[in-house]
This record gives structure tokens, C-alpha cells and sequence, in this order.
């Protein structure tokens, strides 16, 4: 172990006092963090390749954890704490691509 100097010393115990009185001075720009609305996100999918247009409506609601979400589709629960990348590789998965017969 490095033996500390007197000097050494005496200049950590001053930035330790400075950044304690910076930290115990109430910031006057400090704003309480807002509540997170219980409906999150929205994704809406609009469907053409049918013929007709046909709407699906994902609604991601908050849950326990702030980087999760209750997944519900069309109205109807889906999954349960789902991520952000696992929606959208559901998402991609389910609307696969088409061949090229569809289209003259």
C-alpha cells in the first residue's frame, strides 16, 4: 500500500467536503420525475397486401420494470413483460415476406 502525504491527504478530504456540499445543496432546477402513463406505447399496422386494408393495433402498456412491457393485440393480451427487442422480432416474424407471385 502507497503511504499517503500529508499534502495528498488534505487535497482529498477537501474535494470530498466540496462535492458532499454539492450534493446536500437542494438543486433549484431539480424536477421530480413525472409518473409513466400506464398505456406506453402504440404501434399501428395497416395491412394491404389482402386486398383490403386490415388494422392491427398493438398497445404496449407500462409494468413492473421500466424497460418491459404488457403486450396486448387487437384487444387481447398477448404476452406478459415482454421487451422492446423481442416485440419488434415478433413483429418481423409474423409478417413475413411474399413471393413475387402476388404481384404481376
Amino acid at each position: 500500500m502507497y503511504r499517503r502525504t500529508n499534502k495528498y491527504q488534505k487535497n482529498i478530504e477537501q474535494s470530498y467536503s466540496k462535492r458532499a456540499a454539492q450534493e446536500s445543496e437542494p438543486s433549484q432546477d431539480y424536477e421530480k420525475p413525472k409518473q409513466l402513463p400506464k398505456l406506453r406505447r402504440v404501434i399501428e399496422i395497416t395491412d394491404f397486401d389482402a386486398g383490403e386494408a386490415i388494422v392491427h393495433r398493438i398497445e404496449l402498456f407500462k409494468t413492473d420494470r421500466i424497460d418491459c412491457y404488457d403486450v396486448v393485440i387487437d384487444g387481447k393480451l398477448w404476452q406478459r413483460r415482454m421487451g422492446w427487442s423481442r416485440i419488434l422480432a415478433s413483429i418481423r416474424k409474423a409478417m413475413p415476406r411474399l413471393t413475387g407471385e402476388l404481384y404481376p
